[in-house]
């Protein structure tokens, strides 16, 4: 299991491990604390937390560690949480493409990984942001906790201790990309199923029939054909 640092509080866990990571004779490091005053999302989006209510995690992998390929770690570190929180929790977690993680309709998780090269050798960095305890997301209406969608009240220290656990074991782990693909299209949120889309602001039915090995999101548009889309090029209105 990779070392894991608690801090008290940071400013972006993601930020805060390149100190650690130059500490001597470490292989990969992990922080997290429960009081994160910048946190990062995907593509400059900003994660806001709760101070001791939730946990801000970052795993560092070397990237000579990593054995899938790169441009689909995304997805394998969104499938490994996903088995995590539904390990922990014995519920239904589904992953919302391309990066966040849903229970019964609600945003519990989200990541960001990042490339980072510190002291001459290059990470992957694994940011992940987790509702563990929260109840109150007013002005956020999708996003929910592990405590309100499934009535759990899980200790903080301890739960962040079985995230680095299995994070740090499984995603070393050798796995075929087809593998990869077919996992995130099981657990795919909202898939084969009629759903409100925004594109350059008009909105439209459609359909998600599939994430590819690409990152794409394939969806079949009632005005239109099946057509492929990138993050930012269309939003899932739920």
């Amino acid at each position: 299991m990779t070392p894991i640092f608690h801090l008290k509080s940071c400013s972006s866990t993601n930020d805060e491990i390149d100190t650690y990571l130059l500490y001597e004779n470490m292989e990969g490091a992990a922080i997290c604390t429960f009081n994160q005053t910048s946190g990062k999302g995907q593509y400059g989006n900003s994660w806001q937390t709760k101070e001791d209510l939730n946990i801000a995690y970052s795993l560092a992998i070397p990237e000579e560690k990593i054995v899938v390929r790169q441009d689909l770690f995304n997805f394998r570190t969104a499938t490994v949480l996903r088995a995590f929180l539904a390990n922990m929790t014995r519920e239904h977690v589904e992953v919302k493409w391309p990066n966040d993680l849903i229970i019964r309709q609600k945003k519990i998780a989200g990541i960001l990984v990042e490339r980072k090269t510190v002291g001459g050798r290059s990470y992957l960095v694994v940011g992940i942001g987790l509702n563990v305890l929260q109840e109150n997301f007013q002005n956020l209406p999708k996003a929910g906790s592990l405590l309100i969608q499934t009535g759990m009240r899980f200790d903080l220290p301890e739960f962040s201790e079985h995230l680095n656990r299995y994070m740090s074991d499984h995603l070393t782990i050798a796995i075929a990309d087809a593998e990869i693909v077919e996992e995130i299209n099981q657990w795919l949120f909202r898939k084969d199923i009629i759903s409100v889309f925004e594109i350059a602001g008009v909105r439209q039915n459609g359909i998600i029939t599939k994430v590819d090995e690409d990152g794409f999101l394939w969806v079949q548009l009632e005005k239109d054909d099946v057509k492929k889309f990138f993050h930012k090029e269309i939003e899932l209105l739920y």
